[in-house]
């Protein structure tokens, strides 16, 4: 079983040179490249050339690194699209998809632009279309040539859509979050929560990691540095549950138990599917661990 970690994905203006580079030291799974909300009308030429050029040097080894274009429609979406193509990144993100339609004119976008075929596409769900009709756009992945591979939730645009409060527990907007992850997961995706507008409030900070853990999120977006450490360690899975899942594997890899659907162990039944998820637990944590010895020294 492959698994890429997402548990942090820092968004990044693109305008702010000083900050690209201060990204080389950080420990976020994945890099967000912002050339859209971030970014002032006047620099965005000048960010989209400084993002393209760092992603094209390849200037964060050991990181995932995605450019959010301006949203389809816009003025800069022709130009940011062809030039993260060139760029090659490990995923373009786009705003505002609020139907199938735009996928399936990204993908013939992919094959005009001869895009890298290891090259991904993410979406961000930030529309009250989009909540409508997540189904037909999460359905979007069963076709290879969308490259669709991870949602990413926009909820302060949701909220402004809305007009749906940014309240503590997120009771206004859990629906939202529910149905979307649903949806992802039905076609496969991975799928990141919205970002805590709290920066420097960490218990609340915490609190919004566990509810979209516990929910389901393989993640969160991030707005600040900060927010790194805390994302890492609650949507990682914790000694005491990586060592439960490599019993669990090993017992069912026990030759007596090779046919068996359910076994007991240590006091308790356990069933394949626990097994299946063991490994994907086992999986996760090797692959934190790989990424961390692939993270250039600090200093370096």
């Amino acid at each position: 079983m492959s698994i890429r970690p997402r548990r942090s994905a820092l968004y990044m203006p693109g305008a702010n040179s000083r900050a690209l580079d201060k990204a080389r030291g950080l420990d976020a799974d994945v890099l967000i490249l912002d050339l859209e909300d971030s970014v002032a009308p006047t620099a965005k030429e000048a960010a989209r050339e400084t993002v393209c050029a760092m992603v094209a040097a390849r200037a964060w080894p050991g990181r995932e690194t995605v450019i959010r274009v301006n949203a389809p429609g816009t003025a800069w979406f022709d130009t940011d699209f062809k030039a993260a193509c060139a760029a090659g990144p490990d995923a373009i993100l786009i705003p505002k998809v609020e139907t199938a339609c735009t996928l399936f004119d990204i993908a013939i976008r992919l094959r005009e632009a001869d895009a890298s075929p290891h090259m991904r596409i993410w979406a961000m769900i930030e529309t009250p279309g989009a909540i409508l009709r997540i189904a037909e756009i999460t359905a979007c992945a069963e076709d290879p040539a969308t490259r669709l591979d991870c949602l990413v939730m926009g909820l302060n645009d949701l909220a402004k859509e809305t007009r749906a409060r940014l309240t503590p527990g997120r009771e206004g907007m859990l629906s939202w979050l529910q149905t979307t992850l649903i949806a992802a997961r039905a076609y496969g995706l991975d799928i990141l929560d919205g970002v805590c507008n709290a920066i420097h409030d960490t218990e609340a900070f915490e609190a919004e990691c566990r509810q979209g853990r516990d929910l389901g999120f393989d993640g969160k977006s991030l707005i600040h540095p900060a927010q790194i450490a805390p994302a890492n360690t609650v949507f990682a899975p914790d000694p005491q549950e990586v060592a439960q899942a490599r019993a669990i594997r090993d017992a069912f890899a026990q030759p007596e138990n090779a046919g068996k659907g359910v076994i007991a162990l240590e006091g308790r039944m356990v069933e394949r599917l626990h097994a299946r998820m063991a490994e994907r637990v086992i999986a996760l944590a090797d692959a934190i661990a790989e990424r961390a010895t692939s993270m250039p020294q600090s200093g370096n």
